[in-house]
C-alpha cells in the first residue's frame, strides 16, 4: 500500500496478510527451509562433536606438541588459502552440488575453540585426577564431566554456529547448482537482490503486482528471521557468562 502512495501517510492503510500468505505457498520458501534446517542440524552435530574435542585437547596439560598444533590453528584465524582453492579444494573432495559442502569446510572454527577452550582449561584439574583413579579415560572426563559443567558455554557454541548456518549464503552459491538444495538465504537474495518474486505474484493486477512485490520482500526477511528471534531470548541468560568463562584468571 505504501508503494501505490506518493503522499505522506499518517496512519496505516490497513492490514493484509496476502504477502505472507504468498511467501508460504512459495515452494522456493519451504525447501530453502527443509534445506536450511537439515544444515543447521547436521552442521551443529558436527560443529559441536569436533570443536569440543579440539578445545579439550588444547586445554590439558602436558600434551605433546600442543603448543606448535595450537600455533598452527592460529594461523587458520589470520589467514586463509583464498576463495579460489578453497573452491578446487571442496570441488576435489567431491563435494559439489551437496549440503555436506556447506557443513564440513566449516565444522570448526577456530575463535570458537578458543573460547571453549578458555571455558575447558577453568575447569579445575583435580577433576580430571579423580576420572583417572576411577579408571576413567579422555572421552569418559570430556563428555561425562567437562561438557556438563560448561553448558554456558556450550549455550554460546550452540548459538554461534547456529546462526552462522542460518545467515550463511556464499558458500551455497559457489556449490550448489540445483534450485532444489539451495538453503533459504539463498532465496532470500535471490528475492531481494535479483527482484525474483514473480512466481509469488500470479494474477495480480499492474498497479497491486508494484505494491505486492515490495511487500513480498518485506515478508520474506520476516519470515527468514522470525526462527532465530524466537530462540535467542532464551539463550540470551548464557551469553555473558559463557563467552566471560575463562577470560579473567585469578
Amino acid at each position: 500500500m505504501i508503494a501505490a502512495n506518493s503522499t505522506l501517510l499518517l496512519k496505516p492503510l490497513g492490514f493484509t496478510v496476502d504477502a505472507y500468505k504468498a511467501v508460504i505457498k512459495n515452494p522456493g520458501i519451504l525447501s530453502g527451509y527443509r534445506n536450511t534446517l537439515i544444515i543447521l542440524v547436521g552442521g551443529l552435530a558436527v560443529n559441536l562433536t569436533l570443536t569440543a574435542i579440539g578445545a579439550y585437547f588444547f586445554s590439558r596439560k602436558n600434551v605433546k606438541l600442543q603448543k606448535p598444533l595450537w600455533l598452527f590453528v592460529l594461523f587458520t584465524m589470520y589467514f586463509s588459502g583464498g576463495t579460489i582453492p578453497f573452491y578446487f579444494t571442496v570441488l576435489d573432495l567431491g563435494l559439489k552440488n551437496s549440503l555436506l559442502s556447506l557443513i564440513l569446510p566449516t565444522a570448526v572454527g577456530t575463535f570458537n575453540m578458543i573460547i571453549l577452550r578458555n571455558a575447558f582449561a577453568s575447569i579445575p584439574s583435580d577433576l580430571e585426577d579423580a576420572v583417572k583413579l576411577d579408571g576413567g579415560g579422555h572421552f569418559v572426563m570430556l563428555f561425562r564431566v567437562i561438557l556438563p559443567l560448561s553448558k554456558s558455554a556450550m549455550a554460546v557454541m550452540v548459538m554461534y554456529y547456529a546462526v552462522g548456518h542460518w545467515n550463511s549464503w556464499f558458500n551455497a552459491m559457489l556449490f550448489l547448482d540445483e534450485r532444489e538444495l539451495f538453503p533459504l538465504q539463498l532465496i532470500l537474495r535471490e528475492i531481494l537482490i535479483v527482484g525474483d518474486t514473480q512466481s509469488m505474484m500470479e494474477g495480480a493486477a499492474t498497479v497491486e503486482a508494484v505494491s505486492l512485490s515490495q511487500s513480498l520482500k518485506y515478508a520474506v526477511i520476516i519470515v527468514s528471521t522470525v526462527p532465530i528471534l524466537l530462540v535467542y531470548p532464551f539463550m540470551q541468560k548464557y551469553f555473558v557468562k559463557g563467552v566471560m568463562i575463562g577470560s579473567v584468571k585469578g
